[in-house]
Parts: C-alpha cells; sequence; structure tokens
C-alpha cells in the first residue's frame, strides 16, 4: 500500500483538482491529485507555518517533503527567495512542477528520499514533515536538516501536539543550540530551530 510519502503513486488512481486559497492578501491556485498529503487544499498547518515566517530574497530555502508544493511556491512568490523544493513522492513532484509553472514560481524541483540527494547549504529549511512516516524516519530529518544549513540556518517545521510535538521539541534540543515555538494554535506548534 502506498502513502504520500512513498515513492511511487502507481497504485492509488490519479484524480487531479483545483483548489486555490489565500495567505494574507495572496491568491494561490495549485492542482492537487490523489497519493499527495492534504490534495484537498492547504492544511491547517502549512497555512499556520506561512503566516508564522518571512524569507528574504538572497535567502537560499530548501521544501522538505514539499508535497503539490505550496509552502515553497507561497515563499518564492511572497518573499522571492531561492527556493528548492524536494520529496521521493513522484506525483507530487510532477505536480510541484506544474504548480511552479502556472504561478510562475522560480524554483527548483529535485527528488530526493530526505536528505539523499540534496546538496548545499541552506538558510532556511521548512518542512510539515511525514509524521506518519514514523519518529525514526521524522527525527532522521531532523539530523540530517542540521548539517544542511548555513551559519545561523533556521530549520522550521510545523507539528501537531497530539502528533508529537513536544517530544520532537526534546529531540530537536539534541542537534540545535536554539530551539523555540514561534506560533501555537489550534494543537499546532510551529517550531524554529537555529
Amino acid at each position: 500500500m502506498s502513502h504520500y510519502f512513498s515513492k511511487n503513486q502507481s497504485e492509488t488512481q490519479s484524480k487531479p483538482k483545483r483548489v486555490s486559497f489565500f495567505i494574507g492578501n495572496d491568491r494561490f491556485e495549485f492542482t492537487t491529485d490523489s497519493g499527495v498529503f492534504s490534495k484537498q487544499g492547504l492544511d491547517f498547518g502549512s497555512r499556520l507555518l506561512l503566516e508564522s515566517i518571512e524569507t528574504r530574497p538572497s535567502d537560499k530555502v530548501l521544501d522538505l517533503g514539499c508535497g503539490y508544493g505550496p509552502i515553497g511556491i507561497a515563499l518564492q512568490k511572497k518573499y522571492q527567495s531561492m527556493v528548492w523544493m524536494s520529496d521521493v513522492n513522484q506525483r507530487a513532484l510532477e505536480l510541484t512542477t506544474m504548480n511552479a509553472v502556472h504561478l510562475k514560481a522560480a524554483v527548483q524541483v529535485i527528488e530526493s528520499d530526505g536528505f539523499n540527494s540534496i546538496d548545499g547549504l541552506f538558510d532556511v529549511i521548512v518542512s510539515n514533515p511525514p509524521i506518519r512516516a514514523g519518529k525514526q524516519v521524522m527525527y532522521q530529518l531532523f539530523r540530517d536538516a542540521q548539517k544542511h544549513l548555513l551559519e545561523g540556518g533556521r530549520f522550521v517545521i510545523v507539528i501537531r501536539k497530539d502528533q508529537g510535538a513536544e517530544s520532537a521539541y526534546k529531540e530537536l534540543l539534541t542537534y540545535f543550540q536554539n530551539v523555540s515555538i514561534i506560533a501555537k494554535k489550534s494543537g499546532y506548534f510551529i517550531i524554529e530551530c537555529q
């Protein structure tokens, strides 16, 4: 059985649909599909993450586990940052590429299982991590994120309290000097690490 964090979605019938949403005053329209995370539209956690952070035009940003692309594309369009977007899910990557073209977002799309195919260092790494993949997978992403940040860089994630936000916070303290909760709403935590 495939999950949204699986590489191949051939077992999941494709049913593309258009969704739209606002981040602040900016309206975005995306194509989503079966077999990707939050196919019905922008999930609450990703929205809260986007409302809680800013990037600069000079920032190199990685959207880790980008799904169909809402976080990375929104950051690129809003702040003109240099954005790389990665996922293991091939259908998600096709959608991200399609959505980037549609929205005229200048992003680089990379197929990568976690950080396996990620080169270079980043000012900001953002992620709505694959909770259902399990703590072992998620904590490996935390360890690897720390190794892919430039000095003074930030790793920013969203995670629900009932899906392990507090244990994730404690785990992040073992890899990063500064870990703080920069936003909390409806059980979702935005955790920023430096």
